[in-house]
């Protein structure tokens, strides 16, 4: 599961440093044909379906036990506040001392400060509801459904998951055929948090003991990638044309034996561990080798540098800065919690 974390936290990076090489190219007037193999953006339904199935393994000891929630809840912010806050502190101090350096739409607009720091969906003063970090958007929907699952852990697990599951469906229909609503409502009711519902019944069919045989997990990966690489030609909901292979590929890794790591397996285990960090400190290193590469550089070789040099500062920042804050924060709000 972490080499698939991996890739679909490359698969973001991809979609961020091909963006901002045609923008580099645009400018000095070169042509940049981005590779376009796979919808690069996919690699958060990717991460949208391993949240839901990681859950249902994290929440496993936590049902029906005095002071679950709370538990559940503390480490989760725990793994996810910490460094978010970090990134969006620095984005706001980057905006406020060099605002030509960033695409920022929503400015430094105080209330969108606020609501960013507290994962409370918001409109921009462009319409779109994200925060000042923009790549937050996501955190938006993953707090909202810790809270959700939350809510549900007091339950046995397969109840817990069956009502957060219907209770995801019920929103996303609700909101279809409710309008009118609150902005945090109808961003939360998008079709799209249906793939937290996915990776919740992948889990559950891995913690009732289902495996399933390699050949069988390979034709899912294999039918994963074949329908998210025609995708792109789809009219379909984004949930859908790539939360279902998404659902694939998910499967594939989640519902097999445990075997022997290689050595490739186990670098890319490493920067899966590093997923989130990858995800979060990307944009700041793609926008930094963006500028220093505009004058003369290969646009490709641009490119792989700031997929590289976005991995290695992800796997430092990792070690360096997000494992201590995630060690300490839960000490300090789950004294009874062993290490992570």
């Amino acid at each position: 599961m972490q080499v698939l974390r991996a890739v679909a936290a490359l698969m973001v990076v991809i979609s961020h440093g091909q963006a901002e090489a045609a923008a580099l190219a645009a400018r000095l007037g070169l042509a940049f044909p981005p590779a376009g193999w796979l919808p690069w953006p996919a690699g958060v339904d990717v991460f949208f379906v391993i949240s839901g199935f990681i859950i249902v393994h994290a929440a496993g000891p936590l049902h029906g036990r005095p002071g679950g929630p709370r538990r559940f809840l503390a480490h989760r912010v725990a793994r996810v506040v910490p460094l978010y806050w970090l990134v969006t502190s620095l984005y706001l101090a980057l905006a406020l001392a060099r605002p030509g350096m960033l695409n920022a739409p929503g400015g430094t607009d105080p209330a969108l400060v606020v609501a960013s720091y507290l994962f409370w969906p918001m409109a921009r003063p462009d319409g779109a509801v994200t925060p000042l970090y923009s790549l937050g958007w996501t955190l938006n929907y993953e707090m909202a459904f810790y809270a959700v699952f939350a809510l549900a852990l007091p339950w046995p697990r397969r109840q817990a998951v069956a009502a957060v599951a219907a209770g995801l469906v019920a929103l996303v229909v609700a909101t279809r055929l409710v309008g009118g609503l609150p902005t945090p409502l109808a961003f939360w009711g998008d079709p799209i948090v249906l793939e937290f519902a996915v990776g919740l019944g992948l889990g559950l069919l891995r913690a009732e003991g289902l495996r399933l045989p390699g050949a069988v997990r390979a034709g899912l990966a294999a039918g994963g990638l074949v329908l998210l690489a025609l995708a792109g030609d789809t009219a379909l909901p984004r949930a859908l044309a790539w939360g279902g292979p998404a659902a694939l590929l998910v499967a594939a890794a989640a519902l097999g034996r445990r075997e022997p790591e290689g050595r490739l397996v186990r670098a890319a285990s490493h920067l899966g561990d590093a997923s989130y960090a990858l995800y979060l400190v990307h944009p700041f290193v793609v926008r930094a080798v963006g500028l220093a590469g505009a004058a003369g550089s290969s646009l490709p070789l641009l490119v792989a540098a700031m997929i590289g040099l976005s991995c290695a500062v992800a796997l430092a920042v990792h070690r360096l800065v997000e494992r201590p804050l995630d060690r300490v924060l839960r000490r300090r709000l789950d004294p009874a919690a062993p290490g992570r």
